[in-house]
């Protein structure tokens, strides 16, 4: 995909300013990946559609996002509640998307988002919209997810490592060369996207951590941003991969697998497998 457009894909619990406990981080909401967000829309003046699609409770997650937008000084935050496929048909969502500057996807369950709205018009249109850069597509957790072609659905974390511990279907497709998981650090996810590398060697694994994402420009240049970390699984060098020779329930063994651990402003070039780092300091071990 030759894509002019911006991907901000985000791993979870990202700040909203609503409150101080271990979810929600002590830094100004003015400084957070959602304000970043609206200025990669265009400011405060952009038409931002916020779709619940993932979760269990749209209503609520409407709410509180249209309160951080206004928050961050948006007057023009809509809600697309597609809470049926024959919604993203409807005229009414298509022309909100249709004049949107930037869609926002909820946390829940990804596979929702593919089920409702998949191979929709509205599906087609962010495509195309996507294309030609005339939107911003972000999404968090579950909406992070569903951006890759190829989608995880589920894995058991008890069975990392293990064949099948993964489930996988096909994404939105706007994102096609990388593979996203979300809360990766939290909930410890290591071991379901690196099966999901080994059945997908030509596609890169992006483990976000909660409150970090990724802004991504062209389906090609990633910057970090946020207060987590990024973990990057490159299968560019494999030397062994097993994963198409065992049977389901077997261990996999992967060698040569490249891991790059990212934080706030290094980046990521997808195509050229190259890692820029923001700052780099001496490091000198301790006698």
């Amino acid at each position: 995909m030759n894509s002019k457009g911006t991907l901000i894909p985000i791993g979870g619990n990202e700040n909203k300013g609503i409150g101080f406990n271990e979810k929600f981080h002590t830094e100004y909401i003015e400084n957070s990946i959602l304000s970043r967000v609206v200025l990669e829309s265009g400011g405060p003046e952009a038409r931002i559609v916020v779709i619940p699609t993932a979760s269990s409770i749209p209503e609520e997650v409407w709410k509180n996002y249209k309160e951080v937008f206004e928050k961050l000084g948006c007057k023009n935050v809509e809600v697309a509640e597609i809470g049926e496929r024959h919604q993203a048909e409807s005229d009414e969502y298509i022309s909100l998307i249709k004049n949107a500057h930037c869609v926002m996807f909820s946390g829940g369950n990804q596979s929702e988002i593919i089920s409702k709205i998949k191979d929709t018009r509205l599906h087609k249109i962010l495509l195309d919209k996507h294309l030609n850069g005339s939107l911003v597509i972000a999404g968090t957790s579950a909406g992070a997810m569903c951006m890759s072609e190829e989608m995880i659905t589920g894995g058991r974390q008890k069975d990392s490592f293990v064949k099948g511990a993964v489930g996988m279907i096909k994404g939105m497709g706007f994102l096609p060369k990388v593979i996203i998981d979300s809360h990766f650090i939290r909930r410890g996810r290591f071991g379901r996207l690196t099966e999901a590398v080994a059945k997908f060697p030509h596609l890169i694994g992006i483990g976000l951590a909660e409150n970090t994402g990724l802004i991504i420009k062209e389906c090609n240049t990633v910057e970090v941003v946020g207060s987590g970390m990024v973990i990057i699984f490159d299968p560019g060098n494999l030397e062994h991969n097993n994963e198409p020779y065992v049977a389901n329930g077997e261990l996999m063994s992967l060698t040569n697998l490249t891991t790059h651990i990212l934080s706030q402003g290094d980046m990521f070039n997808i195509a050229k497998h190259q890692v820029k780092i923001l700052h780099v300091e001496p490091y000198f071990l301790g006698d």
